[in-house]
């Protein structure tokens, strides 16, 4: 019989936690889900991506990854390991005055989230369509492995992302 990983565990916690949100609460939309299996690597990803209800600036993603090895730790029972996966956290949005904006995306992020998670910004634009407009990606990687002793702090992990989103819509 199959035996859920912690990376099972997690992604349904997360994705039923969202899922409420938009079906039973209305607080948000799921705009995207991705669910991959990479052969090559061995390794999987799930993504979910959201826009909050009445909000149209701001994408928001929860992206969750597992190695070959945190897979191979986990079902060999690998002595002195941890099992776990990573979590990653996007926004996306278009920005117009990247000296302004960005480092209030910066402030915004940072006074939620706090000094060890450094949001990165990736700006670029769509090379013939040169204008005033950006697009933003913003990233926010936890630097330690999520493990099932996280899954207590999911609804407080998505509370600061909801609010993250609620910020930057006013960016």
């Amino acid at each position: 019989m199959f035996h859920p990983t912690v990376f099972d565990n997690i992604k349904v916690s997360l994705e039923n936690q969202l899922y409420d949100y938009d079906n039973l609460d209305g607080i948000l939309i799921i705009t995207d889900r991705t669910d991959l299996l990479n052969l090559a690597l061995m390794s999987r990803e799930f993504t979910l991506s959201f826009k909050l209800s009445g909000g149209y600036k701001v994408t928001s993603e929860v992206v969750l990854l597992s190695s070959v090895k945190d897979l191979s730790d986990e079902i060999l029972e690998n002595p002195g390991t941890d099992p776990g996966c990573s979590l990653l956290l996007r926004f996306y949005m278009e920005i117009e005055d990247v000296p302004l904006q960005c480092p209030a995306i910066d402030r915004i992020l940072s006074g939620i989230w706090g000094p060890d998670l450094k949001p990165e910004q990736s700006l670029s634009f769509r090379y013939g369509e040169e204008g005033d407009t950006y697009h933003n990606c913003i990233q926010l990687t936890f630097n330690r492995q999520i493990t099932e002793a996280q899954m207590e702090d999911i609804p407080d992990l998505l509370k600061h992302l909801l609010q993250s989103a609620e910020e930057l819509e006013g960016v």
